[in-house]
């Protein structure tokens, strides 16, 4: 975990955070190297306004002092076949400078709080082949399952 003085805090980004949400997409597009999805087209802020504003919809910065250290996105997904939720990590990223410092795990557990407090029953989130450093995290937080995932078009 990050030692006091590292003072790092973890936030949840709400309607009108621009300037964070920004700062949250260029950290995506550079941690994962791909800046067509996380720059090519950013959303207009009537768009990002309201996806701050569903709460379902999950976005946690954490900072060290004023510069933007890690982020999360997750989903709150209501089942069908029980009342319960299960919450999905659909990005994660460190900053270069700030990885292996115990951020990824400070988001993490910031996320399970929401998700505890809200009823979920699980966090899951998925990991690449050859990602051997978030392999190794989720490993460290959770219960392994070897999926095949597949994207569908949508005609």
């Amino acid at each position: 975990m990050p030692s006091d003085h590292d003072q790092i805090t973890i936030s949840r980004l709400t309607k009108g955070d621009d300037q964070p949400f920004t700062a949250m997409l260029d950290l995506f597009a550079t941690a994962f190297d791909d800046p067509d999805s996380y720059s090519s087209a950013r959303p207009a802020p009537a768009w990002r306004n309201r996806f701050l504003a569903q709460d379902t919809n999950i976005a946690l910065v954490a900072l060290s002092g004023t510069e933007l250290a890690g982020a999360l996105v997750a989903y709150e997904l209501p089942k069908f076949e029980q009342e319960r939720t299960e919450f999905y990590i659909y990005d994660l990223a460190v900053a270069e400078p700030h990885r292996r410092r115990g951020i990824a795990t400070a988001l993490i557990n910031t996320l399970k709080t929401i998700a505890k407090a809200r009823g979920g029953w699980v966090v899951y989130v998925q990991a690449d082949h050859g990602d051997d450093a978030a392999i190794a995290l989720y490993t460290s937080l959770g219960t392994r399952e070897d999926v095949a995932h597949f994207d569908i078009a949508p005609d």
